[in-house]
């Protein structure tokens, strides 16, 4: 039951990454899908946190209002902790759930868990393999401002806020460079998934 993390900086193309490893047949659990779930209407998580900051975090129709919980937590440094006491452990069992139903539906399921801050919360020892879908910092400020409309100094600011980009190759089995064309990254993904399925035929993952 080993998982394979999957991470890389805001704008390095993790996405494109994880979608081909499920065209290719992989689980991907998307940790950021995760954390909107445990929050959502009815959930323990969503009463929790609206017993925490209150009602007023709360959009009129009882969803979360990400906005204004937003606005409480990135100035308040003791607020953003106790959201994440609140999320994390939310997250983890729902992972957990999900690892666990993969593997019961398939024993040799490749199961991949995107994590977007792999490196800043979670250890690499956790994963049979951790990928990192990498591109230099300038790359990554241009797709920012040119696919997602975003300010160029907000985007600078986005990149720089995250752990440096050598932390993150650090911990990595296995490196997607993705600062050239699409088709270039997918083609490292095919090889990738190659390795894995040949390595599950042999019995083993690392």
């Amino acid at each position: 039951m080993e998982v394979i993390g999957l991470t890389g900086g805001i704008a390095a193309g993790k996405s494109a990454v994880a979608a081909r490893l499920a065209e290719l047949g992989a689980v991907v659990i998307d940790a950021d899908r995760l954390a909107r779930e445990v929050v959502e209407p009815g959930t323990p998580g969503l009463a929790a946190i609206a017993h925490r900051f209150g009602d007023a975090v709360l959009a009129p129709d009882g969803s979360l209002d990400r906005a204004r919980l937003g606005a409480i937590v990135f100035t308040d440094d003791a607020a953003r902790r106790d959201l994440n006491a609140i999320v994390h452990p939310e997250v983890q069992r729902r992972y957990t759930d999900l690892v666990a139903e993969a593997f019961d539906q398939d024993a040799d399921a490749i199961v991949v868990y995107d994590v977007p801050l792999l490196a800043e919360a979670r250890a690499a020892s956790e994963f049979a393999l951790v990928v990192v879908v990498d591109a230099p910092p300038k790359v990554r400020l241009d797709r920012l401002v040119s696919l997602r409309g975003m300010d160029r100094a907000d985007a600078r600011a986005r990149i720089e806020a995250q752990i440096p980009d050598a932390a993150r190759r650090a911990m990595a089995g296995v490196v997607i460079d993705s600062s050239g064309t699409l088709e270039h990254t997918l083609e490292q993904v095919d090889a990738l998934w190659e390795r894995l399925v040949a390595q599950r035929a042999v019995g083993g993952r690392s």
